[in-house]
């Protein structure tokens, strides 16, 4: 994590601060977490680095526009959706660096087996498109650690408890069946408007994005009845080999932006499920607009990876008197109404079973020892890459991605992710053995429209 990052300021009045990660690093610092853990301050991200999803035009106006030329760029600006939800702001650009390089660096990390648990809290930022900011968020540190960890990993698991669908890293994976994302999120009227219950993925993606769309005021209770039983069938069914969590605050009770009334407790009971397949997992931040809540929370789940007890009771810190007037870590929920009947939360579950019930069993291949820093093998000629030939798992299972995999989108703009119904031209992935899958899908398919289409929210 690196402290500096907690320095930028969106403006007056926005809801983004990143003040709370500075607040979380001084509360970990004095519960004394960090005598358990090894603390690294990552280098920035590059240009270089981002346009491994990014776009070379998007990354270019983000590293050239500031406060003071803003007045230039206006058609830019509009373009990259940048100036009132994602405003310009003093050091916008670095900020971006340094948020894309500490989850960059923890994929690294992991990777080289240096760590079974590497966190960034101030990455996360799930929203951001390849040639657009959204959300509070421009460059999307997600996909980019993602991309990462595919060097070394066939199968990577992306989990977002954040109260908003994560739906800029489902866009980024849409059609690829080497990155399953499953997104738990309100869904109904609220921002961005993705993450319906029948957004599955497409092409070799089908079924590879996972939804489960929420209604107000879900407590502890229901959230862990339908996260366990959906985490389990995803880890029975996808079989990853490392995951990535984003770990969103603004599920919080109390939340800002937010209307979910989940406590500390209850959230980081994510964390820790997550964490019990022993997975190499990287952590990650998110929304969360009640600072003084992201702080407690973020320090409690950092305490959970560590398997270390902390106490209620607060230690004295700089940020001391945000956390009046109890001084406490937990938070208790509010008497809201909770809107997810058994009924509902059950209906969905079945539904996403289905769906799971489709993919083909991960097969058990062991993956080659790949040496420390590994890079693509320039030898494989291009020319046997015959689009009519379907390669065996077991090789496929061997393969590294290219840096540039997933790089190419052509649908952002109106319905980005919805205008997806093909794979995406220019993207490199991976061929299956799945003449049986298809005929499994179109048998399903049958089945489904047999059935009424009127199950989410």
């Amino acid at each position: 994590m690196n402290g500096d990052v907690g320095n930028y300021h969106y403006g007056q009045g926005h809801p983004m601060k990143p003040h709370r990660i500075r607040m979380t690093h001084n509360l970990l610092l004095n519960y004394g977490l960090y005598k358990k853990m090894e603390i690294y301050r990552p280098n920035k991200a590059t240009g270089d680095d981002m346009t491994k999803y990014h776009s070379d035009d998007y990354i270019k106006f983000l590293r050239s526009i500031r406060p003071d030329n803003m007045s230039e760029f206006s058609k830019q600006m509009k373009r990259f959706n940048v100036g009132e939800d994602c405003p310009v702001f003093d050091g916008l650009f670095e900020f971006c660096q340094l948020s894309a390089g500490g989850s960059a660096a923890g994929s690294v990390k992991l990777n080289r087996q240096q760590t079974d648990i590497a966190v960034n809290w101030a990455g996360g930022l799930h929203h951001a498109k390849k040639s657009e900011a959204s959300g509070f968020c421009y460059v999307n540190d997600i996909v980019l650690a993602i991309l990462e960890l595919l060097k070394n990993h066939q199968r990577v698991l992306y989990v977002d408890i954040d109260i908003h669908h994560g739906d800029g890293v489902e866009e980024a994976f849409y059609t690829t069946d080497r990155v399953m994302t499953v997104s738990f999120h309100k869904y109904g009227e609220y921002f961005p408007g993705t993450g319906d219950l029948r957004d599955i993925g497409a092409g070799k993606g089908k079924y590879y994005a996972v939804n489960f769309p929420l209604r107000d005021g879900i407590d502890d209770e229901s959230y862990e009845q339908l996260f366990k039983p959906v985490m389990a069938k995803v880890m029975e069914m996808y079989q990853p080999s490392a995951v990535v969590l984003q770990c969103g605050a603004d599920s919080l009770s109390g939340d800002r932006l937010g209307c979910f009334n989940l406590t500390i407790r209850g959230h980081a009971r994510c964390v820790e499920y997550i964490k019990s397949f022993n997975l190499p997992m990287l952590m990650l931040g998110g929304g969360g607009y009640t600072i003084r809540n992201v702080a407690r929370c973020w320090t409690y789940e950092t305490a959970v990876a560590l398997d270390t007890e902390i106490p209620d009771e607060l230690p004295y810190n700089d940020y001391f008197e945000y956390f009046s007037p109890d001084f406490k870590l937990h938070i208790s929920p509010s008497n809201m109404t909770n809107q997810n009947t058994r009924e509902y939360t059950d209906k969905i579950k079945q539904r996403l079973f289905e769906n799971l019930r489709m993919l083909p069993h991960a097969p058990g291949v062991q993956m080659l020892a790949i040496p420390e820093d590994a890079v693509p093998d320039d030898t494989v000629d291009e020319d046997m890459d015959d689009p009519d030939k379907r390669l065996s798992i077991r090789a496929t299972d061997k393969w590294i991605a290219c840096d540039e995999e997933f790089s190419d989108s052509e649908d952002e703009g109106e319905g980005g992710r919805r205008n997806v119904s093909s794979p995406k031209k220019g993207m490199k992935r991976p061929r299956v053995d799945d003449e049986k899958k298809e005929t499994e899908e179109k048998k399903s398919e049958i089945k489904e429209e047999e059935k009424t289409q009127d199950v989410s929210a």
